[in-house]
């Protein structure tokens, strides 16, 4: 899959250009709708295809850049763990969970589909995305090694799954600030760091300033993310946002907003891009893509 000239461009165009090469990505890599089974396959591709910010494909694709990683790896980087986040919104949307009837604008899996179908939508995926990541035949063996292996920790219990549980576990209970951080660093924080690492390893190996500098700054953008999410949750409508909104409040569950009230989560956040900042201060002018895409997470609208 040819990449497109990206250097030079204004990050409103370069974003465009990457959001729609992960779209003809995630086009490639998913299974075709009709091979059997294929309502499992349509379900997969309808939440997958046609939505979404790419934020984390995003994330990929500026570090690769700034590591000078192959495309094609870095494509299947973006596309793998943009299916792992797909996979978490729909396991999330079941009435098992957050039991959602609205993701990205339109009618979730189980809503679409059935619960059974959305389940299997979600385990689906998540294969699929090893499987793509698998296929970045140009990254040296050791090193892909390692990247399936951070995929892997980032995607379960001592990441995004074990987040979620304690999200679950803390649904009408007051957590302390540093209780809820350590939520969002796991539900949120572990798949935003590790897009940005699978996109500079698919480049090169990294020594152990730049890792400790990308995890600062993964650490600042990850709960940026959620402090922005929390504030929109509290103060947009459901056809801004795409999803149900004030959901988080109805069901009592913590969040920085319930904690430290809104201004406050609003000065946070713009904290957290400041740190983002210094963190990419070692790469100078090369990591502007990051620092670009730290504005856009705190500065987003929806």
């Amino acid at each position: 899959m040819n990449a497109p000239d990206v250097a030079g461009l204004r990050f409103g165009d370069w974003m465009k250009a990457v959001q729609a090469r992960t779209e003809d990505g995630l086009d490639a890599f998913l299974p075709p709708a009709a091979t059997a089974p294929a309502r499992l396959h349509e379900a997969m591709r309808y939440t997958t295809l046609g939505g979404g910010k790419r934020v984390r494909p995003l994330l990929a694709h500026a570090a690769g850049e700034l590591f000078g990683a192959d495309p094609d790896a870095v494509l299947r980087a973006a596309c793998a763990v943009e299916m792992i986040h797909v996979y978490s919104l729909v396991h999330d949307d079941m009435p098992c969970m957050d039991d959602d009837a609205l993701r990205r604008g339109k009618p979730t899996v189980h809503v679409a589909y059935d619960e059974a179908t959305a389940l299997l939508v979600g385990d689906a995926l998540q294969a699929q995305a090893f499987e793509t990541l698998a296929g970045a035949a140009t990254v040296a063996p050791q090193r892909h090694v390692t990247m399936l292996r951070l995929l892997a920790q980032a995607a379960g219990s001592a990441g995004m799954c074990g987040g979620q549980a304690i999200d679950l576990d803390s649904v009408g209970f007051k957590l302390t600030l540093e209780q809820l951080e350590r939520m969002h660093q796991l539900k949120t924080g572990a798949m935003l760091r590790v897009s940005i690492i699978l996109g500079a390893l698919a480049g090169r190996d990294l020594d152990a300033n730049e890792y400790d500098a990308l995890s600062a700054y993964a650490r600042a953008i990850g709960l940026a993310f959620q402090v922005v999410d929390d504030v929109l949750d509290a103060t947009e409508d459901s056809a801004t946002l795409g999803k149900t909104a004030g959901k988080d409040a109805a069901a009592n569950k913590p969040t920085y907003v319930s904690i430290l009230g809104l201004e406050e989560s609003r000065a946070l956040a713009e904290q957290l891009r400041q740190q983002a900042h210094e963190a990419l201060a070692p790469f100078g002018e090369q990591a502007l893509r990051l620092r670009e895409l730290a504005d856009l997470i705190v500065q987003r609208k929806a």
